[in-house]
């Protein structure tokens, strides 16, 4: 970083994401937005805090966790884990990862609701009307379109209990005031004019919010009332400052809150505009805290026109796309097709057209024929420019345009417009080569210098479009400063054409992105597609309610009795080769370790059973299965599924299922 680079606080989040279940394209978008934005504000020479994380409480997850027959904690831990996974492989470079069953979140989150209940912001009432479970969101008779949520459009229960509310209308006019008097607080536009009239500005005003549950047990409880758990618009909203180290119980709060607080930009989707833009900053103005400066409400990615789906199979994983496209390729698609304000489209027609036209031509093909031919006519040293000639300027021209309006198009968040700036330099370069023919320049002696000045040209378009080009595909940039043997990459280096340094060696030359067999390609990806939407009616069908077995014969007490099925921990587990069905787990019963050989290898990876508690058939006769002993049973339950049942972690070893 250069030292003339201004150092000034940039503090940016997303939403947290809820753990029900793994995030689709869609959801991985808002975190590749917010890491782009985040690594452009570094460039700039901002001291960046990128916050993102997960949100692990509610009524959904409490349902899922008792359908699987785990824990909740157990669940969110492995979609929290997955989460995670798919963030990193994202390369996305995020300061923090809250999630909202870290301790330290929920001690402060009780602080809160104490602090609000102390001063008379939260009272006691009960609550009658009509609640989604996958929104967790209660509306009125008028709310509610035939029976569905207005939100979603799934349908909704009649739900009636006791509860705490939030006063919600002491805080709307300066809410209203707040928004009029900062017109950036909300993006885009189109956000705010909607909060205003559909809600703050409505016939009949804000209304109270509840913010406690009594009818299930997964959340945060009442610090004084422990039946009730704080909803999820303190809970997990709070996690903004939490993370930081806010706490309204501390006389002076942390250096890491008091430095990066309030944050400036909240990247959030926009469908929870409404409780960012309306609940956060009516319960900060509560807490006497500053409220945050911008809220953006992106748009989402259909696929096609329709929304993402499992039921429809036409979910896409970003990780799952990555090893079509590389995780530059699903970057880039992810920022350069998704618009400011309308929604974006994605089917793997347009992902592939993307990849080809812009990365294996424009970029790509451009950075390997110039790093060529820097090789093959100066040895790979980078030339020294002589004077300017007929279309030099033009293609400076170009960079300093592209400088500037890349620049003003990232701090307005306007990031698909500003990758267009970037692509239209580099086909101004691409351009350049067919209009200067450097071939033909190398076979004229009296050229020379001409040639010199055509590549280094070339070679500092290049320097400045990875400069640009960072936030968006940094694994690429990377490569293509590797290419050039250069690390000048400071932003300041790029506001006037020439900072790379003749003389100096670049490296070699290969092959960035390759292009793709759109035939071959479109192939793969629908037999994938298929095998998903297969799966899930496989699964929906499971869902169903089975019919009542008959002929099942009926045993005594003496012969159940004499069934012993024992807890036991796994603690080592591999597959049987030559047996696609077997895996062999060494299991401890606490007061003895054993062999047992189990036909779930279709289901499970080894690593998936290590560490797991089960329950053994542990009086079964040894049995020799592909010449290994197996001295026991593995209790599981399915047949064109199997699910092994897991006990929680805190059963004893050897301890007797009845």
């Amino acid at each position: 970083m250069c030292d003339k680079c201004k150092k000034e606080k940039f503090y940016i989040t997303t939403a947290i994401t809820y753990t029900s279940q793994k995030p689709h394209f869609g959801n991985t978008y808002e975190v590749i937005m917010t890491d782009a934005i985040a690594r452009y504000k570094r460039q700039r020479g901002y001291d960046v805090y990128f916050l993102t994380g997960t949100d692990e409480h509610g009524q959904k997850i409490e349902e899922k966790a008792a359908a699987a027959g785990i824990t909740p904690k157990e669940h969110v831990d492995f979609v929290a884990g997955q989460i995670r996974d798919i963030w990193d492989q994202m390369n996305t470079t995020y300061d923090g990862f809250i999630r909202t069953t870290d301790d330290y979140h929920e001690t402060a989150v009780q602080h809160i609701f104490q602090k609000l209940y102390d001063q008379g912001d939260i009272y006691k009432s009960e609550y009658e009307g009509w609640y989604c479970t996958p929104d967790e969101s209660f509306f009125t008779d008028s709310q509610v379109v035939d029976g569905k949520c207005p939100e979603c459009g799934r349908p909704v229960q009649k739900a009636k209990e006791e509860a705490y509310f939030f006063k919600m209308s002491k805080y709307a006019d300066r809410l209203i005031k707040y928004i009029e008097d900062n017109p950036e607080f909300i993006q885009p536009e189109s956000r705010k004019k909607e909060m205003l009239n559909n809600f703050l500005l409505a016939e009949g005003g804000l209304q109270d919010l509840c913010v406690s549950r009594s009818s299930f047990k997964w959340g945060v409880q009442v610090p004084f009332d422990p039946k009730h758990v704080i909803y999820v618009w303190i809970d997990a909203l709070s996690n903004y400052i939490t993370a930081l180290g806010y706490d309204p119980a501390n006389e002076v709060q942390p250096e890491l809150f008091r430095k990066n607080w309030p944050a400036d930009y909240h990247i959030i989707g926009k469908d929870i505009v409404r409780f960012h833009s309306i609940y956060w900053p009516i319960l900060l103005m509560a807490l006497n805290v500053e409220l945050p400066k911008r809220i953006f409400g992106h748009p989402w990615f259909n696929f096609g026109t329709d929304k993402m789906s499992k039921s429809r199979g036409n979910v896409i994983y970003a990780d799952k796309m990555a090893e079509h496209f590389g995780v530059d390729g699903v970057r880039y698609y992810a920022l350069s097709e998704m618009p400011y304000a309308n929604d974006g489209s994605i089917t793997y027609e347009t992902v592939i057209a993307r990849y080809n036209n812009d990365l294996a031509n424009t970029l790509g093909n451009l950075v390997k024929r110039t790093v060529d031919m820097c090789a093959k006519y100066f040895g790979g040293i980078v030339p020294t420019p002589n004077g300017e000639e007929g279309t030099d300027a033009e293609l400076k021209a170009a960079c300093a345009t592209a400088v500037s309006k890349f620049k003003e198009k990232m701090d307005t968040l306007h990031i698909a417009d500003a990758i267009d700036e970037a692509i239209v330099m580099l086909r101004r370069a691409n351009k350049y080569i067919d209009e200067t023919t450097p071939w033909a320049l190398a076979k004229d002696e009296n050229a020379k210098a001409r040639l010199e000045t055509v590549i280094y040209n070339l070679l500092e378009t290049i320097r400045i479009g990875a400069v640009l080009l960072y936030p968006i595909i940094p694994a690429t940039c990377d490569s293509i400063f590797e290419q050039l043997g250069t690390d000048i990459r400071c932003y300041k280096s790029i506001e006037s054409f020439g900072a790379l340094e003749s003389g100096k060696e670049a490296g070699k030359s290969f092959v960035l992105f390759s292009r793709i067999d759109e035939a071959k390609m479109m192939a793969e990806v629908t037999a994938e597609i298929e095998a998903a939407k297969a799966e899930s009616e496989r699964i929906a069908k499971n869902l169903e309610k089975p019919e009542k077995p008959e002929g099942i014969a009926q045993i005594g007490i003496d012969d159940f009795m004499a069934v012993e099925l024992r807890s036991a921990k796994v603690i080592a587990c591999e597959k049987v080769p030559k047996a696609k069905k077997l895996l062999k787990l060494q299991i401890d019963l606490g007061y003895e370790t054993r062999q047992v050989v189990s036909g779930i290898a279709k289901f499970y990876e080894p690593e998936d059973l290590i560490g797991k508690k089960i329950i053994v058939v542990a009086n079964l006769k040894p049995a020799t299965l592909c010449g290994i002993e197996s001295n026991g049973m593995i209790l599981a339950s399915g047949e064109d599924t199997v699910r092994v049942v897991f006990l929680s972690e805190d059963t004893p070893l050897g301890e007797r299922i009845r």
